[in-house]
């Protein structure tokens, strides 16, 4: 099959050697799909990357690509076809004077968003550790003081790209501008192979701090009323997050957290000082109205929620429902809710300021996500459909989905606006008539 293709990098034909260790290395999530594609290719160049579509255009072949592999679904991985996996692709510049930097679609975001702290510069990346550039800037990308520079993508100012018939080009507002309209937001349904972001970013926060409140399960609707009436109050550089887990004795509790990360001392004090203004807060279970921390340290509280070689079970919701109608839900959650570290995820988004024209469509007031997560494949049965099955219910409250978290071939739902669909369509067929990419799983 690759015989008239030289690569860099390693192949896989299925069946062979190594395959099944390549195969399962590209998906995060511990619960690998049972799905095989037919050859892998692990490139370590951009020319491995046009070679990789080549050959798909000559053999016939549908082409998935893995950046870090953190898609819960693994969108990436589909029953025959070509596996394109371009984490290795992790080269980085940093233009501090210049306010650039440029990433491949492999680059680690936490690694990369040290580099630029240490040159006090900053770009809303990933919260999770392990998290790369790749699928992350192409679904939206929601990181680091999102709510300040708005989702990641919208700092995407070119790419670089592969595209179906084995051409590399640039696009951007003025370069192949279709393209790049849909690059910032269509996700694992991008009809091109990115092998290079150029980005925009910023000058680093002043003072990152944060705060934990945890309370018992008796007060889940008197913290979230409180939560949904202050998130207009909440300044756009504090994330407020509640979530309902079980605690270290395996009881059911809700957590409040607010990182900042805000340019002067005055205002982080200001902003977390809201989070004393919970009606309930004399019930605290435990109360850290203030600790300062270090870019390594919010990374390493995000990645304990998140363990590496875990099974998962995601999906989330975009919502302006009032708390009176999310509580059944709410309370569904916490009454099914699996042992730790599961949990369910409540972000205060608030109004979103005018956004530039691209794919990315769908947000709104609040976001709600819910993670299923466990070490035992025994326990898949038990715990496999737990976030779907309460995403589901709560549909009537919806609004949409982001891509970050979906389940779509379990769940689809509604990620871009209706016109942004047909338009992603009408420019896939452009770029891409003969769908050598793969499209959305759950979706021709």
């Amino acid at each position: 099959m690759t015989k008239d293709f030289r690569f860099d990098g390693a192949t896989f034909t299925r069946g062979s050697d190594g395959y099944e260790a390549a195969r399962s290395a590209t998906v995060w999530n511990a619960r690998t799909p049972e799905r095989y594609p037919e050859l892998i290719v692990q490139a370590v160049s951009e020319r491995d990357v046009a070679t990789a579509v080549r050959l798909a255009g000559a053999e016939g072949m549908s082409v998935g690509i893995r950046a870090g592999g953190h898609s819960w679904a693994g969108s990436h991985v589909r029953d025959g076809g070509l596996l394109l996996d371009v984490s290795r692709l992790r080269d980085t510049t940093i233009d501090a004077e210049g306010m650039r930097a440029t990433v491949q679609p492999g680059a680690p975001g936490s690694e990369t968003m040290q580099a630029l702290i240490d040159q006090d510069r900053f770009f809303p990346g990933g919260h999770c550790v392990g998290v790369c550039f790749g699928g992350y800037l192409l679904q939206g990308g929601f990181g680091w003081n999102g709510r300040v520079h708005g989702p990641a993508c919208m700092s995407v100012e070119a790419i670089d790209a592969v595209t179906a018939d084995g051409e590399q080009i640039r696009a951007s507002e003025t370069e192949n501008a279709d393209l790049f309209w849909a690059a910032r937001g269509s996700g694992p349904g991008f009809f091109a192979a990115v092998t290079r972001f150029h980005l925009r970013i910023y000058e680093a926060p002043e003072v990152t701090a944060n705060a934990v409140y945890t309370y018992p399960l008796e007060e889940l609707e008197a913290v979230f009323e409180w939560a949904a009436e202050i998130g207009p109050e909440v300044p756009r550089f504090m994330e407020l997050m509640l979530f309902i887990h079980r605690d270290q004795a395996g009881e059911v509790e809700v957590a409040v957290t607010g990182p900042v990360l805000a340019a002067t001392e005055a205002e982080a004090a200001a902003a977390l000082a809201l989070l004393e203004t919970c009606p309930v807060r004399d019930r605290a279970k435990l109360a850290v109205p203030r600790v300062d921390v270090g870019l390594a340290d919010l990374y390493a509280g995000v990645h304990a929620n998140y363990p590496d070689d875990h099974r998962y079970c995601v999906d989330n919701m975009w919502t302006h429902a009032p708390v009176a109608e999310l509580l059944p839900g709410l309370e569904r959650i916490a009454a099914t809710i699996p042992s730790a570290p599961s949990h369910m995820l409540w972000m205060n988004w608030g109004d979103s300021p005018e956004r530039p024209d691209m794919a990315y469509s769908v947000e709104d007031e609040t976001y709600i996500a819910c993670y299923g997560i466990w070490a035992d494949p025994a326990d898949d049965r038990r715990y496999g459909d737990w976030a779907t099955d309460n995403m589901r219910a709560m549909e009537a409250a919806a609004s949409g989905i982001q891509l970050a978290d979906e389940n779509l071939r379990n769940r689809p739902a509604r990620f871009v606006t209706e016109a942004n669909l047909a338009r992603l369509d009408e420019v896939r067929a452009k770029w891409d008539p003969d769908g050598r990419f793969h499209s959305w799983l759950g979706r021709p």
